[in-house]
């Protein structure tokens, strides 16, 4: 029995991805730093671990450790256990582990394919949801429903621009300051709350008179900025296509559409809906608006 009759891909996008390349350039500060851990860590993986599997269970984990969190804090307002927040950390050292050596287990099994690349940019599109969402819980952004709000849906649009303009150019470009770097933020984020405990990022500094908790906040939409600049103007410089089209002939702004029925509604309920969904269950809206927002990632890798 057929559960689903109609095909996914059409045979052009079968044929687009038949054609694909993969193509990468990367100058961030610690990839170089953790190159040897992750090449260590790979030649002492099976030859017989399928990469798509090492993908999957790095999510896996990463899911996992953040629900506890979730479970223990749905608001991000009541104080999570700091084993919790030590687990956390774990978890997500071990999803960035395995997701950066999937792409080396598939060279050296000889299986590299866009599929693969494909799976491994979805389960990035998920796991960028519960990375956001698990910092937040961590130092009880909760109390600051707006920037919670700012900071999650910053990462998912920070994620779908990188692919966006991808998308354009046909090569996906990490920076001095991007995904691993916002991941070790992340993970010692998770330390000092598993030390310290999370209500250490309710103290005041007193030189500035703002809590502690906001000042990696304040960081990350500095680094939020100056990342969006670069990616937009990729974007705008034009396609690689025919008449500096997208990748797929389409027009470089084609893509803003689909995300903007994803965040523009987001940020209508958020601020309209009279149950105050979002203030009364922030984790749970946020993880729903964001599958919506990595499926329509995954629309576009």
């Amino acid at each position: 029995m057929l559960f689903y009759k109609d095909k996914l891909l059409s045979p052009a996008q079968l044929k687009r991805l038949g054609d694909h390349k993969y193509s990468c350039s990367s100058v961030s500060l610690l990839d170089p730093l953790l190159q040897p851990w992750w090449n260590w860590l790979v030649s002492k993986t099976p030859l017989w671990v399928a990469p798509n599997l090492i993908t999957i269970l790095g999510l896996i984990v990463n899911i996992l450790t953040t629900l506890i969190l979730v479970w223990y804090s749905p608001d991000a307002k009541v104080e999570a256990p700091r084993w919790a927040c030590f687990l956390c950390a774990f978890g997500l050292f071990v999803y960035q582990s395995l997701d950066a050596i999937d792409g080396k287990q598939a060279r050296r099994t000889g299986t590299s394919n866009p599929l693969g690349e494909l799976f491994d940019h979805g389960c990035d599109s998920i796991s960028t949801v519960f990375v956001a969402l698990s910092a937040c819980i961590a130092v009880q952004l909760g109390h600051y429903p707006s920037w919670m709000f700012f900071q999650c849906f910053c990462a998912m649009t920070l994620f779908y621009c990188a692919h966006w303009q991808t998308y354009v150019s046909g090569t996906l470009r990490f920076g001095k300051i991007d995904v691993t770097e916002a991941q070790v933020t992340i993970i010692f984020i998770h330390l000092i709350s598993a030390i310290f405990g999370p209500s250490v990022w309710m103290t005041k500094l007193p030189w500035l008179d703002v809590e502690l908790k906001l000042v990696p906040i304040y960081v990350a939409v500095l680094v939020a900025a100056l990342l969006a600049q670069s990616k937009v103007a990729i974007i705008i410089s034009g396609g690689v296509g025919k008449n500096g089209s997208t990748v797929a002939g389409t027009s470089v702004l084609s893509p803003v559409i689909p995300f903007s029925l994803v965040i523009i509604p987001a940020f209508i309920i958020y601020r309209k809906s009279v149950e105050q969904v979002y203030e009364n269950h922030p984790a749970l809206y946020i993880l729903a608006f964001g599958m919506v927002a990595a499926k329509v990632t995954n629309r576009l890798v």
